[in-house]
C-alpha cells in the first residue's frame, strides 16, 4: 500500500494541480523550514459564506513538501475556516497516507503550519500550530 501512496506524492511533487498564486486572495501566509529550506506560500480565496473557494500554493523544496501541500488544498475546499482550524497533523499524515521520520514529519506539516497560520492571521507561524487542534 505504501507504493501506491508513494506514486502519489511522486505525481503530486510533479504535477501539482493547485500551484499558483491568488490576486486578490482573502488569505496569504508563506513561511520555510530551516533545516532543510523548504518555502511555502499559501493563497486561499473565500466565497461569501467564508468557505474556501479557491486555494494556492508556491514555492519550493521536496517531495513530501509539496505533494503535502498539494493534497491539503485539495482537502480544505469548500471548508470553513472553523473546519481548518481543527485540522491536525494526522490529517496531513493520512493524506500522505506513509510513515514519516521526524525530519520528513517537519516537511508534510510545513503546509499545514502555514495555512494555519494566515487562517489565524498570526504575523509568524509556530510549530505549536500542527500539533492539534
Amino acid at each position: 500500500m505504501d507504493d501506491l501512496y508513494r506514486e502519489i506524492i511522486i505525481e503530486r511533487y510533479k504535477n501539482p494541480l493547485f500551484r499558483g498564486e491568488l490576486e486578490p486572495c482573502d488569505i496569504r501566509f508563506e513561511d520555510e523550514n530551516p533545516l532543510c529550506g523548504d518555502h511555502i506560500r499559501i493563497d486561499v480565496r473565500l466565497d461569501e459564506t467564508g468557505h474556501v473557494k479557491e486555494a494556492a500554493f508556491s514555492g519550493h523544496g521536496c517531495a513530501i513538501s509539496q505533494a503535502s501541500a498539494d493534497l491539503l488544498l485539495e482537502s480544505i475546499i469548500g471548508k470553513s475556516i472553523e473546519e481548518i482550524k481543527s485540522l491536525s497533523k494526522e490529517d496531513v499524515i493520512d493524506l500522505l497516507g506513509i510513515d514519516l521520520g521526524p525530519v520528513r514529519l517537519k516537511c508534510a506539516l510545513l503546509s499545514l503550519k502555514v495555512l494555519k497560520a494566515g487562517v489565524y492571521g498570526l504575523g509568524v507561524a509556530h510549530d505549536e500550530l500542527v500539533e492539534g487542534h
